[in-house]
This record gives structure tokens, sequence and C-alpha cells, in this order.
């Protein structure tokens, strides 16, 4: 494209005349807002000139690569193992391969768009007085009009380079299905096929322990009697299974909480009156999910006067005396009990799993 020196006149100009290219309305919608074109040319000497060629490979190579890390994105997200495994394991790299496929996809976009604008595109230097008063409707036409024809600008240049029209086609869609993958794929695995079914199920599930009761555990697995733990006291169990204090079971982590004759016989109080909770505590005993119901982040701080149970991430507070319920913060959940009784050894164990799922709220959740 030749260089365009425009100098502006006083003459309207009918920008509804159909007679005028597109170029020439942008041109008048310039010289209305008092804009000098002082120079709109090509990078380019001629068309189809080496360099030109050479600018189109580099960008085609870019879109190729975006391309290429989105595929790779998709192929991890499908094929890599992702369930935790104990030990060095290829679902160790899941999350990283997932973030560095996506990273690349992006990044060749972005330096392809930006090569594009700075190699590709015609060279333009305007200058513009600045205005205050809302546009007439023939002005917001002519806004419309230098849209499109920038637009065509864009379009005319992938139409006559076939080599970027392909690589953007190429780099471009994997993107998409790359965007959609995480939409599409929770949908496809059953989370119900599992017996029991995981989403609804902890390391307290007596179907993980052969059918047998499952022991409360310190992270030593070492079991807990009743006199482990003093009154006003409280401390962290894991279910005694392979692996029970470990990532494997990480929605297990439980407080076992003593507490004080006066404050037990509230919580009991509370407790039985609630179907779902009613005969869970042993004794001044009672256990809570430690996983707090707003992020999954661990509800952890035991006030013993005041029998909250604090989580540090986002301050909401929990009444253990009232069934855990929030009191404070952005939980609206309470924490599930986890039903407590005492085996022939003197051990504590778990009567059944939680009767409420364990951490935040789910779409699935009932």
């Amino acid at each position: 494209m030749t260089t365009v020196h425009d100098k502006s006149t006083d003459a309207p100009v009918d920008v509804t005349d159909p007679r005028l290219s597109r170029f020439e309305i942008v041109k008048e919608g310039a010289r209305r807002d008092e804009i000098e074109i002082v120079t709109y040319e090509s990078q380019f000497h001629g068309t189809d000139s080496k360099a030109e060629k050479r600018v189109v490979r580099n960008i085609a190579l870019l879109f190729l690569i975006a391309g290429v890390g989105g595929f790779a994105f998709l192929g991890f997200y499908i094929w890599w193992p992702w369930r935790f495994e104990l030990g060095d394991t290829l679902s160790d790299y899941y999350t990283p391969l997932l973030g560095i496929s996506l990273a690349v996809s992006l990044f060749g976009v972005g330096f392809g768009i930006l090569a594009w604008a700075k190699k590709l595109l015609p060279h333009e230097v305007s200058i513009q007085q600045r205005h205050n008063d809302p546009s007439p409707s023939d002005e917001q036409l002519i806004t419309g009009q230098t849209m499109l024809f920038v637009a065509d600008e864009l379009g005319q240049g992938v139409q006559r380079r076939p080599l970027l029209k392909g690589a953007i086609a190429i780099g471009m869609a994997p993107i998409g299905l790359a965007a959609a993958a995480p939409l599409i794929g929770g949908l496809i695995e059953n989370p119900h096929k599992d017996d029991p079914p995981i989403m609804f199920s902890t390391g307290f599930n007596k179907a993980h322990n052969g059918g047998n009761l499952v022991r409360l555990t310190r992270d030593d697995g070492s079991p807990i009697r009743p006199d482990d733990v003093s009154t006003g006291g409280q401390m962290t169990v894991f279910p005694g299974i392979p692996g029970g204090a470990t990532n494997e079971w990480a929605d297990s982590p439980t407080l076992l909480i003593h507490l004080r004759p006066d404050d037990a016989q509230l919580t009991r109080e509370n407790a039985d009156a609630d179907v779902r909770n009613k005969g869970s505590m042993w004794g001044d005993y009672v256990a809570y999910s430690k996983i707090c119901t707003h992020a999954g982040c661990p509800a952890s701080l035991y006030e013993q006067q005041t029998n909250r149970l604090l989580c540090p991430c986002h301050q909401s507070q929990f009444l253990i005396t009232r069934n855990a319920q929030p009191i404070f913060g952005p939980a609206t959940r309470r924490l599930p009990m986890l039903p407590l009784g005492v085996d022939e050894e003197g051990f504590f164990v778990a009567k059944s799993d939680y009767k409420d799922t364990v951490g935040p709220d789910f779409w699935e959740r009932p």
C-alpha cells in the first residue's frame, strides 16, 4: 500500500454515497475528527517480497507452536495418569505438564498476534486532537466502517497468504478445545463408578478396611484410647488403614475433642436432636471433619473456653456444641460429625463413615 499524506479540507463528504470506498469513508472520519493521517503504507516493497514471506513464515510458525501446545494440553489432560499415587510416579507431573503445555499455546498465540501487528500490518502514523462532545449518528457510521475496514485489512491479509490461514486454523482450534476440555472432561467420568463412590466416602468407610470398623490413629499409625486425650484437649486423627495419614486420604483428617462434662452434655443434646448426628458421640468425646466446608482448609484452631473451631484461612468459625454449625465467616455448611465408638481392645473406632460429605460444597452434593 502506498504512502498517504492526508490534507483535510473543509468540503463535507456524504458518507452514505455508495460510490465511496471504505477507505474513503475512513479518511472522511479522520478529517471530521481533525485527524491527520501522516503515513499509511505497507511495510514491504511490492507484493510477496522475500521479506514479507519471511515474516509470514515466522508468524505461521508461532501459530503452529500454539497449536502443538494446545494438542499437547489435550493429550496430557485425557491420557496422562492423574490419580494420586504414593512415591515418585507419573501422576506427580500431571499438573505441571498441563500448565506448561497451555502456557506454550497461549504464548504462541500472543506472540503471533504481536508479530502480526508489528511486522505485517501497514504502518500508520496519525495525529488527532482530543474531542469531548458526543458523536452524531453519521460519525457512528464512520466508526463502524472504520472497524470493518480494519477487519478487511486483516481478512485480505489472510486470504492472500494461505500459509497464515492454515497456521491460524491449526493453531487456534486446539486452544478452543483446550478451553472446553476441563468443562466437558468433568462430565465424562462417572464420579459414582467406584464402590464406594469416591466423592461420598473417606478413609473411615469400613469398605476400605476389609469390612471391619476403622480405628482412629495418630499420624504414625498408632491407635488411640480415650485416656490419650485430656479433658478439654483435642487431637488430629486419621483412619487406621494403609496410607491413612497420607495425601491418598486427604479428605479424612479429623479433630477428636474431649469436651468438659457440661459442654459434652449440651453437645450430646444438640447432636441427638439431629437425625444425622444422633448417637455419634462416645461419652464426652466428639469428632468433626477437619476439612473446612468453605474452601477445604484445615479448620484446626480449637478454642476450649468458647468451644469454637476456627479456620485460619478465611476466618470461618464453627460452634462445636451445636453440631459444628458455622457462626462466623464465609462457610455456610456445618462440619460433618464422625460417629464414634470403642472396640473390644479399648481403642477408638469410627462406627461408620461420615453421614455428610466432607469438604467444600460441590454441584452434586445432596
